[in-house]
């Protein structure tokens, strides 16, 4: 929301010597954003003067239009003569009263102007458009041609208002009140602690039978609608300066007078209006819901196929007007544009068809409606952001009444007596409030008088000793309970004065286990080469097809967010992978083809039973068991960590050959994350979702006894590849950190030296080949006995000739070591023979040749 100040000082007398930074700074400690404060005119110096065309001469020597003029400025050259001008711009003509910048002048951005010899003429300054002046777009695109009662050789600056300071503030979803200088004019003057002079306190008439017929056949969409007629505008009138001057500086583009006055309105007092020719109002004008398929053409021209949900204006033919949002061409109003002329200095616009009567519409409609139109029609609007902020439904008619009388005094209307207004019946909203409230969430003693005094600054009628009875004014819809109020009452004291106290917290306890294991698994994957991607907890539901996982799989029930930031992801995640591989196929979309990922996060796992939560207070701390009972509510969230592999996993170079990432990779990640955490993992062959059956491993550790798998590691599917456009040979893993941390150890294990030898004892071992290696090596590791320091598999071998039909041969090296003493060759091929006899005894293993 941009606001003039000069425009603001109407409505507070605020001390001469107030600049716009001093206003900055006491809107921002009443709590708004006021992001800067542009200065108008900085820079600019006169003379700037009003001058009347007294002739034209075309030059067309030249490639593009150029065009000699003599220009009467009055006295503002000092001579009287007339000035020698050149300008390319054809928008105006002999007669014209037009802007004049002269020699010796400096416009905006340092621009110094002189005299000067141009296409072979000398030009003693130059004829002004509003882009030259910094003023905004004017819609002409050409000369600014201003009226022909403007006086010659009158001060332009001081005409055109171009020197001012402009506030630009950043609108809260829940202040609607300050998207009006009405609004911003209160804040201020309760800053200041000066009085305001509301806009909006204007004598109305009451309503009547002789006003345009209205029926609204939806009081929920709309609960009040005020209609008033003006008749025998002129039309030729235009907007004068000093209003297209004020719409230019809060951001809006002269258009016509009705429009002009209608736009003025509601940025004056936040109520949006809207102007219909009555001529084409065909009936009485009509609320309603829209039918499904029911289409209309707004006033940018586009034809739109209205939803069953869009609140419409009517008249007898159909929609007329998409509510709160956006008229409809067919009840355009007809008016003379600003410029009398068009872009081109051709004949003057025809006026034979403009508008001379017209119904001002001022209306209160649903915030939730307007919102969900605007958004499903892609439609925002000036009109549209105020309705779905909360717009004060009391100011209606007060806006269609300075609406009126704008257009009776500008355009020579007549404003007929019939007034039309139609009422909800409603009642004010009152909240009940202790009066300490507001020091116990603060925790500042302000005292009831500060309390009701800051009430009542903000429009609230109070009544009440201890316990306030406090009624909302119309126009803070967001004052809803009795913590907005102490909201209110610590704003306007000042947030700045609340006091800042370090919290205390127990010596000596540092991070949680939790904590430090997730730090430590961080580390451990950083130093392997993984880089950590963050990513949004929200995945659609689709991504579950996408990852090939059964109808019936538990990573399919989801928790949904009521509001969600992308209705195209309106859930949040039961496992890392979805964001996680969204990164990579990201980062490779953009050439980067070697990628390690990894991510530790929380997942949701919604419970069997749903409950609402309660509300907890404010203030006390909550009792154990009403965390206790929030936490029994909330679905379960347990950290998991995921990793992802494409691509080379070690460069080629002079150093070798590097190696692509492969489901090996993905399965040691694994292992070295279990070990950081001190647990052992289980890893056998598996199946599951988007992994390759072949290329899976499942992991399980040992909980009370019973294996639980927590996780999966391996390559994806090819079909889940293609899905997610991944590239080829992708490879994932993903586990339950806080299943690990469960049953690890995590005591700090200091490695042992030994000063005695380790014996080295290999064995190659023929199994069938479904097989798994692990469980091999896990018969060999209880075979061998407490001397077994290590054992690696570092050969598997397949030959049918040599091994026979289904068979492989896995080669593991043994590692022997006592602490105590050398051990003899004896002792080394025991333990070793031992463990061979259990892999045999297991698995079927027999020692190869």
């Amino acid at each position: 929301m941009r606001v003039p100040l000069s425009w603001l000082r109407e409505y507070v007398d605020l001390p001469a010597t107030e600049t716009g930074r001093d206003v900055q700074a006491k809107l921002i400690s009443a709590g708004l954003e006021v992001e800067t404060v542009e200065q108008l005119g900085d820079g600019l110096k006169g003379p700037l003067v009003v001058g009347q065309v007294l002739t034209i001469e075309e030059l067309t020597e030249f490639k593009k239009p150029i065009r000699f003029c003599t220009v009467d400025v009055g006295q503002a050259n000092g001579t009287g003569e007339p000035q020698e001008l050149i300008c390319g711009a054809r928008n105006f003509q002999v007669g014209d009263k037009v802007v004049v910048v002269l020699p010796g002048a400096v416009l905006p951005g340092g621009f110094a102007i002189a005299a000067r010899k141009t296409y072979g003429r000398t030009s003693h300054g130059m004829i002004c458009s509003s882009n030259e002046l910094g003023m905004g777009d004017d819609g002409t695109h050409g000369i600014i041609v201003l009226p022909p009662e403007t006086e010659v050789g009158k001060d332009a600056i001081e005409l055109l208002e171009l020197v001012d300071e402009v506030l630009d503030i950043a609108v809260t979803a829940n202040r609607g009140d300050c998207l009006s200088i009405r609004g911003v004019a209160r804040e201020t003057a309760i800053g200041y602690g000066l009085p305001l002079r509301d806009p909006a306190l204007l004598d109305v008439p009451g309503p009547n039978a002789f006003g345009y017929p209205v029926q609204v056949s939806d009081p929920m969409g709309c609960d009040r609608f005020t209609a008033r007629t003006v008749t025998g505008l002129s039309p030729e009138a235009r907007s004068p300066i000093w209003l297209q001057r004020r719409l230019q500086k809060v951001g809006m583009r002269p258009i016509s007078l009705a429009v002009d006055v209608t736009n003025y309105v509601m940025m004056e007092l936040g109520q949006p209006l809207h102007a219909y020719d009555r001529n084409l109002v065909q009936g009485t004008i009509g609320v309603r819901r829209a039918q499904e398929g029911e289409k209309l053409v707004t006033l940018d021209g586009v034809e739109r196929k209205l939803h069953a949900e869009d609140l419409v204006i009517t008249d007898e033919r159909g929609p007329i007007g998409l509510a709160g949002v956006m008229g409809g061409a067919n009840t355009e109003i007809a008016d003379l544009p600003q410029s009398r002329t068009d872009s081109t200095g051709g004949t003057p616009m025809d006026v034979e068809n403009a508008s001379t009567e017209v119904v001002i519409e001022a209306a209160h409609f649903d915030q939730v409606a307007i919102a969900r139109t605007a958004r499903r029609h892609k439609l925002s609007s000036e009109a549209s952001r105020r309705f779905e902020r909360g717009v004060d439904p009391a100011a209606a008619a007060a806006a269609a009444q300075r609406t009126v009388d704008l257009l009776v005094l500008l355009a020579g209307g007549t404003a007929e007596a019939g007034v039309t207004e139609v009422v909800a019946p409603s009642a004010p909203h009152t909240i009940t409030v202790p009066a300490d409230h507001p020091d116990k969430v603060a925790g500042v003693e302000y005292g009831r008088e500060t309390v009701v005094r800051r009430l009542q600054q903000i429009g609230c009628d109070v009544y009440g000793q201890d316990e306030l009875i406090v009624t909302v004014p119309s126009w803070r819809p967001d004052l809803l309970e009795p913590n907005d109020l102490a909201e209110e009452v610590i704003r306007l004291e000042g947030y700045e004065n609340l006091p800042s106290t370090l919290p205390k917290p127990p010596s000596g306890r540092g991070l949680t286990h939790r904590q430090r294991l997730h730090r430590r698994v961080g580390r451990v994957l950083a130093g392997a080469g993984y880089v950590e991607a963050p990513n949004y907890p929200f995945v659609s539901e689709q991504v579950f097809d996408q990852l090939g996982l059964a109808a019936d799989d538990p990573a399919r029930r989801v928790v949904k967010l009521v509001n969600p930031l992308n209705d195209e992801e309106p859930a949040l995640r039961t496992s890392l992978l979805p964001g996680l591989l969204g990164a990579l196929r990201r980062n490779d979309g953009r050439g980067s083809h070697d990628l390690a990922l990894f991510e530790t996060g929380l997942v949701f796992q919604p419970r069997e039973e749903q409950r609402v939560a309660g509300h907890l207070p404010v203030d006390r701390r909550p009792t154990d068991e009403e965390i206790a009972a929030l936490d029994a509510v909330l679905p379960e969230q347990p950290r998991h960590v995921a990793v992802v592999l494409a691509g080379a996993l070690e460069q080629a170079g002079w150093w070798g050959k590097g190696r692509p990432a492969d489901w090996a990779d993905a399965v040691e990640t694994a292992r070295a994350v279990a070990r950081e955490a001190g647990a052992e993992l289980v890893v056998r062959a598996g199946q599951y979702g988007p992994w390759h059956p072949g290329r899976c491993a499942e992991l399980a550790i040992t909980v009370d006894g019973a294996e639980r798998v927590i996780g999966h590691a391996g390559e994806l599917h090819p079909r889940v590849l293609k899905a997610l456009g991944l590239p080829g040979r992708t490879c994932a893993m993903e586990l339950d950190l806080d299943a690990l941390e469960q049953v690890g150890d995590g005591t700090p294990q200091a490695p042992s030296i030994s000063t005695f030898p380790v014996a080295t004892q290999d064995v190659a071992l023929v199994v069938d080949k479904p097989v798994p290696a692990a469980e091999v090596e896990a018969a060999l590791r209880d075979g061998a006995g407490e001397l077994l320091e290590g054992i690696r598999l570092f050969d598997v071998y397949v030959n049918d000739e040599q091994l026979g039909d289904g068979k492989k041969s896995l080669a593991y090296a043994l590692r022997f070591r006592a602490g105590d003493r050398t051990l003899t060759v004896d002792e080394a091929s025991a333990a070793r023979d031992a463990a061979v006899a259990l892999a045999g005894e297991r698995t079927g293993a027999v020692l190869r040749g």
